[in-house]
């Protein structure tokens, strides 16, 4: 306890410098949480991803789209469990800030390969039988103010023109990777306006999404279906869930990467602003530390006196930080252009990594003034001067 009790007073001996020091730590753990929230927010797609999917796209690019017939040769694949697909469709809800994933879906069996997003069966079944109907996430009822029977008017741009779409169902997401933040419709309301107005984009479809039976199988069970497309007009890529996920973040990747090593050089940043402070604080205590030593103070004392100040000034920075942190990526939220992130909110990761890297860095911090305070002979510190 006395320890303890030397340990508060040291460090409330220099107020000011103690202060700014905790604030500094404060404001750079605050800034390594709300880059971490960033980097998770953007993967949350990949987490989400499911072992036994696949997705089958056009070879060359995703934004080429697929023929329907193909569905029904991937469906005699071995293997294969079901076979269903989407196609993005775009347009504009409101105005062009107002960004979620709008797909065009088969009625019949779309929900059923993606089972972690629930729809209470009578609202699905509702769902099947009409055809301007749509299903969305219950982020996207709850953004708007959206209720069962409310009329969605979308402003087409990949697909021109003015779309209804009725409101028949609100899924909500199985847990907190899934994306509560898209729209559903079915697709054959836009296949039929498309034999209409540009039949050259009919029967056409974004990417395919096979549920396989065994996991296991994912690697042999894609190279077979792009071998039935081999030679032809369009040839296909199938690939895990989770490598489609990947490769539709690889545009942002270099964007990432930084992030991730920007947040990691701000725990290097706290680690010179705590590490000069407490250098500066065992540099004045020289003569004290040396006159512990003659009134009987071990080597284990003084590390505890100089690591005891060091953490204890890293750990309330890094608690003061982390609490800053939730506010901060609230107002990030609140500002930002709603649906770029469907999940974001800090993960335990990122509070897990923050108190590591706060108590890492107050043990980094005391290394050199411990060692130099032990090595300094008595007589030698009672010399020091300043």
């Amino acid at each position: 306890m006395k320890i303890v009790k030397l340990v508060w007073k040291n460090m409330m001996r220099h107020k000011l410098r103690a202060a700014l020091t905790v604030l500094g730590i404060a404001i750079a753990v605050t800034a390594f949480g709300m880059l971490r929230t960033v980097v998770t927010a953007w993967n949350v797609g990949v987490e989400a991803s499911a072992a036994n999917r696949l997705i089958t796209r056009d070879a060359v690019s995703f934004i080429f789209t697929l023929p329907l017939s193909y569905k029904d040769q991937i469906a005699r694949v071995p293997g294969v469990e079901d076979v269903t697909f989407a196609n993005w469709f775009g347009g504009v809800y409101i105005d062009k800030n107002q960004f979620f994933a709008r797909l065009a879906v088969p009625g019949d069996n779309y929900i059923d390969v993606y089972p972690e997003c629930i729809v209470p069966p009578e609202q699905l079944a509702v769902f099947k039988k009409e055809r301007n109907s749509c299903i969305i996430g219950s982020q996207i009822a709850e953004r708007y103010n959206l209720k069962l029977g409310d009329i969605m008017p979308v402003d087409g741009d990949i697909y021109p023109g003015k779309w209804e779409f009725v409101v028949r169902g609100i899924y909500t997401p199985k847990d907190k990777v899934t994306d509560p933040s898209n729209m559903f419709f079915h697709w054959e309301y836009l296949n039929e306006r498309m034999k209409d107005q540009s039949p050259g984009r009919a029967n056409q479809v974004g990417w395919y999404v096979i549920k396989v039976k065994n996991p296991a199988e994912a690697a042999s069970i894609s190279q077979k279906v792009d071998a039935l497309f081999e030679n032809s007009p369009a040839e296909t890529k199938t690939e895990t869930e989770r490598a489609f996920q990947q490769d539709f973040l690889a545009s942002v990747g270099a964007i990432l990467t930084a992030m991730n090593v920007i947040s990691f050089v701000i725990v290097g940043i706290i680690l010179l602003v705590l590490g000069n402070t407490m250098i500066m604080s065992a540099r004045e205590r020289t003569q004290e530390y040396a006159v512990l030593k003659t009134l009987g103070f071990t080597g284990w004392h003084i590390v505890g006196l100089i690591g005891g100040e060091s953490l204890l000034i890293a750990c309330l920075g890094g608690g003061l930080g982390l609490a800053g942190t939730f506010p901060l990526v609230a107002g990030f939220a609140a500002v930002m252009p709603k649906g770029w992130f469907p999940v974001f909110q800090v993960e335990t990761i990122t509070l897990i990594l923050g108190v590591s890297s706060a108590v890492l860095v107050g043990i980094l911090s005391s290394i050199f003034p411990i060692q130099r305070a032990i090595s300094t002979r008595i007589v030698d510190g009672l010399r020091q001067v300043g």
